[in-house]
């Protein structure tokens, strides 16, 4: 018998493709792709590309080869932002994946593997504008890029770059890239080479650089902004709605008296006699360590301040102000309960940390469910 999950992340499809609808209006006449790399920022990929397909999504993006052959049946475009390993080339081209083109040599081994399987492969053309990561640095790129028109089977359709600072506004060094990159294309334009997708912008950029969403820029990504969420330090220029909440229940309740240590290393001692609680999640379920002694949950519609070291398996909580919780009750670690709401941005200003690698870290014992999915 399958016995319900004690911990689960809600997923509400419906905000998602609302959230989508309002940054498609933001980018447009720019198409929109939907980045759903780390299995939809580890919310679920499958339900999450069903959602944002029925909002209009253009194209998927994805970080490697196994993430795009899970998405093709979808019958969307998937274009692997990043690079292809020697052995990914085969399986990228027989399944019609947008391969991303680093150099000119990447391009040569994947002009001969269409042409051996006798195969029209579209490609992307990665620029390093100024990330440092990956591509041909922008400055000298053009000579290997005009190259690549020669080469069989291959059909150049998109160039596209990556910001590294656009979390940052009116940054000096993200408008220098923007530049880099305007430049590149104008000096390929003037020799004669277009693409049909080009794009820059990604979720930090649409909120804070729009130029970077404008011709010639005719696709953006966006990541993050989707699942309602902004990078720290975006101006958030967009209505957006969180899409997630985590929830488990009680597993006890009991009162421990005054002088009483709670959890590994007796970080937190009772100053009286205390109702506690001990909920069914801990940091293998994605709580971080970082709210020890300093976190929240909600009980009863109540804050409930956790107490001591945040285990593995369970989390300790002052059960105070919910003076009528019992085993069972559930509890909203993420989300809202009553007129109270804790949020991914709350946990990641108290680890020191993003919302990305919030979201990223919920175990994989966590049960994702999917509220308002849309009609297929």
């Amino acid at each position: 018998m399958k016995l319900e999950n004690r911990v689960k992340l809600e997923v509400d499809l419906r905000k998602l493709s609302e959230n989508f609808h309002e940054i498609r209006r933001r980018v447009a006449p720019a198409h929109l792709m939907a980045v759903l790399k780390a299995n939809a920022y580890g919310l679920g990929v499958q339900p999450v590309a069903a959602a944002v397909k029925a909002a209009g999504a253009a194209a998927f993006g994805v970080a490697e080869i196994n993430e795009a052959l899970e998405l093709t049946a979808l019958g969307v475009p998937v274009q692997i932002l990043g690079n292809l390993l020697p052995d990914e080339i085969a399986p990228a081209i027989e399944h019609g994946v947008i391969c991303p083109v680093n150099d000119l040599g990447m391009a040569k081994k994947i002009s001969a593997e269409a042409v051996r399987q006798g195969r029209t492969v579209h490609c992307a053309v990665t620029v390093d504008s100024g990330m440092g990561r990956l591509g041909m640095v922008a400055a000298a790129a053009a000579p290997e890029i005009l190259a690549m028109r020669e080469l069989p089977n291959l059909r150049l359709s998109g160039i596209y770059s990556h910001f590294s600072t656009a979390f940052q506004r009116n940054d000096d060094y993200a408008l220098g890239q923007l530049a880099t990159f305007k430049a590149l294309l104008g000096e390929l334009a003037a020799a004669g080479m277009h693409f049909e997708e080009i794009h820059m912008a990604a979720s930090d950029a649409l909120n804070n650089y729009p130029d970077s969403t404008r011709p010639p820029f005719n696709f953006s990504r966006c990541g993050i902004n989707m699942y309602g969420y902004y990078d720290n330090e975006v101006h958030q220029s967009m209505r957006l709605q969180p899409v997630v909440e985590l929830k488990t229940r009680l597993a006890a309740v009991r009162t421990l008296p005054g002088g009483s240590s709670i959890g590994y290393g007796r970080m937190h001692k009772l100053a009286r006699p205390t109702r506690v609680g001990t909920i069914a999640a801990g940091y293998a379920d994605g709580l971080p360590l970082a709210l020890s002694n300093r976190g929240y949950v909600l009980v009863n519609g109540a804050l409930c301040p956790v107490l001591g070291r945040i285990s593995m398996d369970y989390t300790t909580i002052s059960l105070e102000n919910a003076p009528d919780a019992v085993p069972g009750d559930e509890v909203v670690c993420i989300g809202a309960q009553g007129d109270q709401f804790i949020s991914v941005e709350d946990w990641a200003q108290l680890k020191g940390t993003h919302v990305y690698d919030i979201l990223c870290s919920f175990g994989t014992r966590v049960k994702r469910c999917y509220l308002n999915e849309p009609e297929v």
